[in-house]
């Protein structure tokens, strides 16, 4: 091999963007294939779809037009990421709103426990078992989005995400209207034998029976009026900042009373005392102070999420458009956890993203000007020359 040519496949294997999308080979090693309705072709590959949408949320486009004139008029991008021969409006919004959902929620699952299988549990969180923030927030609609009725001339849909805490990754994930109830998505966001974390909203005493008759455990903020019917008082540290700890049953007696026996654990910070209700009778009140504590990193990667990488930006407006546009502001953020894990062994920040996003530019002038070579062909996800080990 010459020296030109070992320096031309150093840097293929060194591209950023090659990085990034690694993962998504395995994802899409078994995904099922989109094909064309009648006899028509497709434009626009589920493969094409995928690298599209998360260049649009890597990059921060500020809405599908937007992307779409990157994908024309820019270089790297009709090269890398938009299909050969470009993609014409109508085709692209009738893609994202009407197919490629079915492989998106392939892709995602595959991802999700790729990352889950290789991002660490934080050194501090060990002791706590499986984790799972679960919250709601609110995507603002346009008034078109009939089906997204929140309130009278607002429209709203919600994202309901289960965040594992541990490695700091989302994990399951479901869609409504802005007005549907919260506590029905528990069961599809948090498995058995893993731990909830709830804020004051999900307080509902049937859901603490059921939850645990189901194994599905929970620490769930409670109001401090809720009627306590103590069965056991633990002891509590005098320097410590819990105040209460006892096995309780929850509620009024022949109304709304919990038919199993609740741990509450009650504490101050700041000033402010929190009342959590639980079944981890394995852990210290302390621990449980702590679990509900971290509730906050849910929180966090939603303000993250939406702030840096647009993904309430919307291009999509039919509800299996925008779970579409979900699933991949998801998946961007599971393939940046994965590199900056593998490349830096950091979680996620937009330091490191920056970094990532000056990286391509530069790569991209790099092929532009390397003498003797033109740009390396097209990314187009089969990563036999692209894919580090």
């Amino acid at each position: 091999m010459s020296l030109l040519s070992r320096t031309h496949c150093t840097r293929l294997h060194r591209r950023s963007l090659a990085q990034l999308f690694s993962p998504l080979k395995a994802a899409l090693s078994h995904c099922p294939v989109l094909e064309a309705r009648g006899n028509k072709p497709l434009q626009m590959t589920f493969e094409d779809q995928l690298k599209i949408l998360t260049y649009y949320h890597l990059e921060e486009h500020s809405s599908g037009r937007h992307l779409l004139q990157v994908l024309a008029q820019e270089d790297f991008a009709a090269t890398h990421i938009g299909p050969p021969g470009g993609i014409q409006k109508s085709a692209f919004f009738e893609a994202i709103n009407s197919r490629g959902l079915e492989q998106m929620v392939h892709v995602y699952e595959h991802l999700q426990k790729q990352a889950t299988a290789k991002l660490p549990i934080a050194k501090d969180f060990s002791e706590l078992g499986d984790l799972v923030a679960v919250d709601g927030s609110l995507i603002d609609a346009t008034l078109s989005m009939l089906w997204a009725d929140y309130r009278k001339g607002v429209k709203k849909a919600k994202v309901h995400l289960g965040f594992d805490v541990g490695r700091g990754i989302p994990q399951k994930v479901t869609l409504t209207d802005g007005k549907a109830d919260e506590r029905p998505q528990v069961e599809r966001l948090v498995a058995p034998g893993q731990t909830g974390v709830f804020d004051r909203y999900y307080q509902c005493y049937k859901n603490f029976d059921e939850w645990q008759a189901h194994k599905r455990h929970f620490v769930c903020r409670i109001k401090a009026s809720s009627r306590k019917t103590v069965l056991q008082v633990n002891a509590v540290a005098p320097d410590s900042h819990v105040f209460y700890d006892a096995v309780v049953l929850l509620g009024t007696e022949n109304n709304n009373q919990t038919e199993r026996e609740v741990r509450v654990v009650g504490y101050k910070v700041d000033g402010i005392s929190y009342w959590v209700a639980t079944d981890r009778f394995d852990l210290t009140a302390e621990q449980i102070a702590l679990i509900y504590k971290l509730r906050w990193t849910i929180e966090s990667f939603f303000a993250w999420w939406k702030r840096h990488l647009k993904v309430y930006h919307l291009i999509a407006r039919s509800p299996y458009g925008l779970l579409m546009q979900v699933l991949a502001g998801l998946i961007t953020y599971l393939q940046l956890a994965i590199y900056c894990h593998e490349e830096h062994g950091e979680r996620v920040s937009i330091e490191r993203v920056r970094e990532l996003r000056i990286k391509i530019r530069n790569e991209a002038a790099e092929d532009a000007v390397f003498v003797g070579l033109g740009p390396p062909g097209s990314i187009d996800l089969d990563f036999g020359a692209y894919a580090t080990s």
